[in-house]
Order: C-alpha cells, then sequence, then structure tokens
C-alpha cells in the first residue's frame, strides 16, 4: 500500500531550551515521509531549491521513500528560522522564507498515479483541492492545515474538506474553524463542514478523534464517541517542530499497512501517531526519525498501551 504525500520539504534553524541548530531538514512532507515509511511505502510530492543535496535527499532515499516527484528548481528551499522558550508549545517565527515553495505547483508523476492512499499536508487549499481532483480513486485521504489558511482563505479551505476522510490539526485550529471555544462543540461543527473524522493534536497530551456517521465507510459506526489517545511522557524534548507532521505519519502510515479501516485500527493508529511524534521530538529536526530501529517503535508503543490500560 502506497501513501503519497504532498507539501514541504525544507530546511530549519532552530534554537529551543536544549540548543540550537542550523539549517537542519525539515518541512511537513519530510517529517511525514520518514514518520510513515516504518509502516509502508511512501511517494512525495514537494519542490526543493539548488541547495538541496544529494545527501539531503539520501535521508529519505535511505528509509526506501520514493523521491522521483521532488521537483528540483532553480533558487533556493523553503527556510523557516525559529525560537522556543519554555513553553515548547509555541515557536516564536524568526524568519519565513519561501524561496522555491511560493510558485509550488504539484505535479503527479505517472508512476504515482495508482497510490491508495493520499496525503495532503499544509499547503494552500487550492493546491490541496487540485491534488484531491486528480487522484479521485484513492481509498483514503487526510488533510492538514493551519491558522493562516483558516483565517484567511476560508473559502478555498471549505472546499477542500468534503474530500477528507480525515482533517487532522491542533486544538487550536479546531477551536477557530469549529468557531467555538469548546472543543467538542466546535469539532462538531468541524465535521459538518465535509470531513469525514476529526483528529484533533494537544501535542504533549495526546491525541483526541471526533467522528461522524461516514467515519467507517464500510460498516455501522461504533465509535459515536470521541476517542483520546495519550501522548508519551518524555523527560526531555530537544525539537518540537514538526511532531505533529511525525504524528500523522505514524497515524495514517498505520492505517495504510492495515487490509481495513475499523474503528480498532483507527484507534490503534491513534497510538502509533503518538508514538511517532514522541521520537521526533527527541532530536533536532529529522536526526532522530532517520535513525529509528522498528523494535523502539514497538517498545515505546507497548509502553503506551500499558500507560492507557487498567488491565
Amino acid at each position: 500500500m502506497s501513501i503519497l504525500v504532498v507539501g514541504s520539504v525544507a530546511f530549519d534553524s532552530i534554537e529551543t531550551p536544549a540548543g540550537r541548530a542550523e539549517r537542519c531538514l525539515g518541512g511537513a512532507a519530510t517529517h511525514f515521509s520518514l514518520a510513515a515509511s516504518y509502516f509502508t511505502d511512501v511517494r512525495i510530492i514537494a519542490v526543493v531549491g539548488e541547495d538541496f543535496t544529494e545527501e539531503n535527499e539520501a535521508v529519505l532515499k535511505r528509509r526506501g521513500i520514493d523521491t522521483r516527484g521532488i521537483e528540483h528548481a532553480p533558487g533556493k528551499s523553503f527556510f523557516w528560522s525559529g525560537a522556543y522558550g519554555s513553553n515548547l508549545n509555541e515557536a516564536q517565527t524568526r524568519a519565513t522564507e519561501l524561496n522555491v515553495f511560493e510558485s509550488f505547483s504539484p505535479k503527479i508523476p505517472a508512476p504515482y498515479q495508482d497510490s491508495e492512499f493520499l496525503f495532503l499536508a499544509n499547503i494552500d487549499p487550492v493546491l490541496q483541492a487540485d491534488v484531491r481532483g486528480k487522484m479521485p480513486n484513492v481509498r483514503m485521504v487526510c488533510g492538514d492545515t493551519m491558522n493562516y489558511w483558516i483565517n484567511g482563505h476560508a473559502d478555498n479551505l471549505a472546499k477542500v474538506l468534503p474530500g477528507l476522510d480525515a482533517l487532522l490539526i491542533n486544538d487550536t485550529e479546531a477551536k477557530m474553524l469549529g468557531k467555538d471555544t469548546n472543543l467538542v462543540r466546535a469539532a462538531r461543527n468541524v465535521l459538518e463542514m465535509g470531513p469525514r473524522t476529526l483528529i484533533v493534536k494537544h501535542g504533549e497530551y495526546g491525541a483526541s478523534a471526533f467522528f461522524s456517521e461516514k467515519s467507517f465507510s464500510s460498516q455501522e459506526n461504533h465509535v459515536a464517541i470521541p476517542f483520546r489517545a495519550p501522548a508519551m511522557p518524555l523527560a526531555e524534548v530537544v525539537d518540537p517542530t514538526g511532531a505533529g507532521d511525525s504524528f500523522a505519519g505514524g497515524f495514517f502510515g498505520y492505517i495504510a499497512s492495515q487490509p481495513d479501516l475499523t474503528p480498532a485500527v483507527f484507534k490503534k493508529a491513534l497510538f502509533y501517531g503518538g508514538v511517532m511524534g514522541s521520537f521526533a521530538v527527541e532530536r533536532f529536526g529529522t536526526e532522530r526519525l532517520a535513525q529509528l530501529d522498528p523494535k523502539e517503535i514497538e517498545e515505546r508503543f507497548e509502553t503506551l498501551r500499558q500507560l492507557s490500560h487498567l488491565d
């Protein structure tokens, strides 16, 4: 089963209480791809500049990620610089340079047309809608967005939401999109906009799933009430950048590895999302995700399961 992800491949300069890293490999599609690659085959569509080297691309290739969809354009790659203080849930942006990403127009290579799963990372909803329209036969589509698109491009975003099987956003974005300060009411409002399921990321506090009657098309929806998965308690967080995208990669990667989407699979996917997000924050950039042993993933999943079960 192959997941096609469309999003950003970038360089990040990050400062946290744990230290500083200059121009480390980042971007939503990068974190997602690396996390998902431990569960299933991944194909990536993105654009990079002349500063993106063969060694940078090798980080993805060593995980078996298909990089034929990465376009190499004249100029520099997308660059972001930010800093985190004592509150690691909030980043202070110091610089955002779109560079070649500013004119990004996703092109789907012919060999990618048979992809069974599609993830629309945080990009312009116009581009998300275009890619979704070109991939009408995928089994499942998940998408991400952010406050910039919610506040300034609501009409375009509204065209994307009905085509999503799951929308993955954080709790602040969910309340913003659902226009309610109460998360449960906001989630109901978001589901009325069209996505079958809403996944709300709570950072260090885990993630919640809100279901509609359309969440499981192959059977009666037995999970009408929301489901909450915990996060992995960590003694130290080095770099939270990309944690949400890594969560999405673990979540969707696990789903793509299973023959059917059932309530049980969906719940387990939330746990694997939390596992991959917890690994991502242990090093700067993608360093930890790129060097995982699959045994570590299963061990941490079991720890998370034991933390949240009474039996």
